[in-house]
């Protein structure tokens, strides 16, 4: 259960506040504020705050007095043509607050985007929950053939149940062992920032996560695609849902150009080119490896 009814009644107190502003707020953004969607078992995505909406991307774009005075259409023109031509400063005047709550290990792979300020609950300081990712049986997949990254075909039968019942055994063991660790019952009891190193990767974490807009998207981008990997792919994914509330016109311009687009190199527009003249193009004939041309052919081939 991601959250508990003390935590829901102290959601609940907080979007139950309302404050007189003059900054630039947005209904569908507000509508999300300090609202937990849940991800896995035990994960959630909250905004905590926001700043900035659509009209303060064109508003920078323009460096313009206020609201300005371009129609909705010409905003959304402005937009497309700074996401078309890979303008960033723009969707920086965004950014967004979060507390997400998520396993270690996906904690490591979201580390990676270095783009923004983190603050991660301490294991130093406190006792982490005994909570812990356990795989949906549909998500229990062999290693992939063709990808070191990716994952084959679902595990069934005993050994699916077998991988289901070493994560549950190995996670409440290793969990086990910290509290006994800890335990200063008759013992002085291990330090917590050394109890901490036995705990499992599928381990939840929480921090605070703050991006502006230009590098939400590259997250997105990157964390959001059918290649990603599925536990952190579903945290994009509900990502997703909130920024397209927060500013509708910059994420219909990056689904478009970013998410549904598709980028070539000079080697594949020379050979797309060619294939739209009538000429047989193969994979000898258009100087690719055999991994590039397979991905170039997936493009192609839809």
């Amino acid at each position: 259960m991601p959250i508990t009814p003390d935590q829901q009644a102290e959601i609940d107190a907080q979007r139950g506040e309302s404050r007189q502003t003059l900054r630039a707020t947005v209904p569908g953004m507000e509508a999300h504020l300090y609202k937990a969607h849940e991800v896995l078992d035990h994960g959630f995505v909250r905004v905590i705050d926001y700043m900035g909406d659509d009209s303060a991307i064109v508003q920078a774009a323009r460096v313009s007095y206020g609201r300005g005075t371009k129609a909705v259409q010409n905003d959304a023109g402005l937009i497309r043509y700074l996401m078309r031509h890979w303008h960033s400063t723009p969707f920086e005047m965004c950014e967004i607050k979060l507390h997400v709550k998520l396993p270690v290990f996906v904690a490591r792979q979201w580390i990676r985007h270095r783009t923004a300020n983190v603050n991660e609950y301490s294991a130093r300081y406190s006792i982490l929950d005994r909570e812990f990712y356990i795989p949906a049986p549909d998500q229990l997949a062999a290693q992939s053939k063709q990808n070191n990254q990716g994952r084959g075909a679902v595990l069934e039968g005993e050994e699916a149940e077998r991988v289901l019942r070493l994560l549950r055994e190995d996670s409440t063991r290793a969990y086990d062992h910290y509290e006994e660790m800890l335990s200063q019952d008759g013992q002085q009891g291990l330090a917590r920032e050394l109890a901490r190193m036995n705990l499992p990767a599928n381990v939840y974490t929480q921090w605070y996560w703050k991006v502006d807009l230009h590098n939400l998207f590259h997250f997105l981008r990157l964390r959001a695609d059918a290649h990603a990997q599925y536990e952190i792919r579903v945290y994009a994914e509900a990502l997703c849902e909130v920024v397209a509330d927060w500013v509708p016109l910059a994420y219909a311009a990056f689904e478009d150009y970013r998410m549904g687009g598709v980028q070539l190199s000079a080697r594949g527009l020379d050979c797309l080119r060619r294939m739209l003249r009538g000429e047989e193009v193969n994979q000898d004939s258009s100087g690719m490896s055999a991994g590039e041309w397979r991905e170039f052919k997936a493009i192609i081939d839809g």
